[in-house]
């Protein structure tokens, strides 16, 4: 701790303990994710949940659920998600990202209401997950825009990644609660232990997300400028000291792209798939990046671990299903805690591109295992697909799962940022139900069930049947590789470089996404390095930020800086 100032030195930079608060209540946003989403797999399996809300009766008196009802219980959050992510972009932009998350936190809390107060109509518990998603939703675009506008760029990629790590700390959670309680679950406290615990764990972020610095971003769009440089203040640790060196640094590599982009007007709707001569480069690319790597995030495979995880580790004398789900789940969190570190040592894209090989890899193996040997009767074949899981979750965990949160979160221009963070989060969720209607397509026409299936043990994923053979796991080996040729020929690199800087580097008509690693911003010597002399110094660098003139002429600092960083750009 630095005398006299609330901040700590990371990468050699002063980071506000307001600023690593920041991070960590709105990474409470991820756990409601995923606790919301793992809660129902464990609840389908108690007696109470099942004799009130299923609606096949069996000769011993108890209930079933029809596959179709099963199917739109788990499946009913994911549509709420989708519809929530996108009217969050306009929540956002109305009444700032605070207030926009609280609003989501309102919405969780209600369709958890809603949901513990059901007694036996399917629909009333149906409708409350839907309620819950829309919330759930809203938070899934607000947490990582509000991180990656807030937090320094030391940092940026490890606190945005957070948010990842705590969805799978939300789902570990959730099973370890559901692996409690079942031994009471011939009772209905049994469910409504589970979904009230959602509520508790959610109101640390409804209410400390409005004790904590508003995004600067947010306040500049609005021309609060003074508002910005206390929130910006706020976050280095310097709120005493406002004008600090440091923080008009900040504040004027903001200023420089926000001001331009403020003259072309609000963004709209239109601009993000229509390209737009308003001085924002490669806007409408960067849409259908984003989504393109939230909707392949989907379709790496792992709800197909998930679902496959009880068939093959009772293959080898491991039959419980949740303690199966306990096992992966470590696996997804441990992993994930690894995957904070990557994000920051090694950037965005190699991390996404070695991680979609490896998967493609590991999958590839388990479908081929899974095909010639049938795991339920031979232990060797059981053993070798629980290992090609366990290294295949372990990629996700530390690559695609966090990274992808990342990208979304400093991949758009502010003036349309919250609707392209919609946009991509869609894709998340559309992915997250294409995936779902597939499987239930499938599982349908290959077997006519008299029965309801056994429950699926997947995060995300709700059909469970016995109608997907394991050579399915050969089209998630092509999607791996789709979303690695995704990465290694349209994502820039962005790790290091302030959210305006990353504007100026996709403007770059010679920088192409292989060698965007190499690009250096105007001012700087290294990506983690300041160059005083620029920035301090008006006669050389420019003193808003905005155009500087030499002699007659009047020059961008982008110009003005060139010859002297060409050593270090390409």
């Amino acid at each position: 701790m630095v005398l006299g100032k609330k901040s700590i030195k990371i990468n050699g930079a002063d980071i506000g303990v307001e600023a690593i608060l920041l991070g960590a209540v709105t990474a409470i946003g991820g756990f409601l994710f995923g606790y919301d989403t793992g809660q129902i797999s464990g609840m389908l399996l108690f007696s109470d949940f099942k004799n009130r809300f299923g609606q096949i009766t069996l000769p011993d008196g108890t209930k079933e659920f029809e596959s179709i009802i099963q199917s739109l219980l788990v499946s009913l959050m994911s549509i709420g998600t989708l519809l929530g992510s996108l009217t969050s972009s306009y929540t956002a932009t109305w009444w700032g990202r605070r207030k926009s998350l609280t609003f989501g936190v309102g919405l969780f809390i209600i369709g958890n209401v809603i949901q513990i107060t059901a007694m036996h109509s399917w629909v009333h518990m149906m409708m409350g997950r839907f309620v819950a998603g829309l919330g759930v939703g809203t938070l899934s675009v607000g947490v990582p825009m509000f991180q990656s506008e807030c937090s320094p760029r030391e940092i940026r990629g490890a606190v945005v990644a957070s948010y990842q790590l705590l969805i799978t700390f939300g789902i570990l959670i959730a099973n370890i609660v559901n692996y409690g309680v079942r031994e009471i679950q011939e009772q209905d406290a049994s469910w409504r232990i589970v979904i009230g615990l959602g509520i508790f764990f959610s109101l640390p972020l409804g209410v400390g997300v409005l004790l904590v610095p508003e995004s600067p971003r947010w306040l500049a769009s609005k021309e609060d400028w003074e508002g910005a440089r206390m929130s910006m203040a706020r976050l280095r640790g310097l709120k005493h000291d406002p004008h600090n060196e440091l923080v008009e640094d900040d504040m004027k590599e903001m200023r420089e792209v926000l001001e331009k982009e403020r003259t072309a007007a609000v963004g709209t709707w239109k601009e993000c798939f229509i390209p737009n001569k308003n001085g924002v480069p490669k806007q409408v690319y960067r849409t259908f990046l984003g989504i393109g790597i939230h909707f392949l995030q989907q379709w790496t495979g792992v709800n197909y671990f998930f679902y496959y995880g009880a068939t093959i580790f009772q293959s080898a004398g491991i039959k419980d299903p949740i303690q199966t789900q306990l096992i992966l789940g470590a696996v997804n969190v441990f992993s994930t805690l690894f995957g904070l570190w990557v994000v920051e040592r090694f950037g965005r894209r190699w991390p996404l591109f070695i991680g979609a090989i490896w998967q493609a890899s590991w999958l590839a193996v388990f479908a081929s295992m899974g095909t010639a040997l049938e795991p339920d009767q031979n232990k060797t074949s059981g053993i070798v697909m629980i290992v090609s899981a366990a290294l295949f979750i372990a990629s996700f965990a530390c690559t695609w799962g966090p990274i992808a949160w990342v990208v979304i979160g400093e991949s758009f221009p502010l003036r349309t940022r919250a609707k392209q963070a919609s946009l991509a989060t869609a894709g998340n969720w559309l992915g997250n139900c294409k995936f779902t209607i597939v499987f239930f397509h499938l599982s349908h026409t290959q077997q006519k069930l008299t029965n309801p299936p056994p429950v699926m043990i997947s995060f995300l994923t709700p059909l469970a049947t016995d109608g997907i053979g394991y050579a399915y796991g050969y089209v998630f080996v092509a999607t791996n590789i789709m979303g690695a040729l995704l990465v290694w020929f349209f994502l820039y690199e962005s790790t290091s470089l302030s959210l305006e800087n990353v504007d100026l580097m996709y403007s770059e008509p010679g920088i192409k996404p292989w060698n965007s690693h190499k690009w250096m911003p105007p001012g700087y010597i290294t990506r983690m390095q300041r160059d005083d002399e620029y920035f301090h110094h008006p006669e050389k660098g420019g003193s808003d930020g905005l155009e500087i003139t030499n002699g007659s002429k009047e020059m961008h600092p982008h110009e003005e800086r060139e010859e002297k960083v060409v050593n270090h750009r390409v």
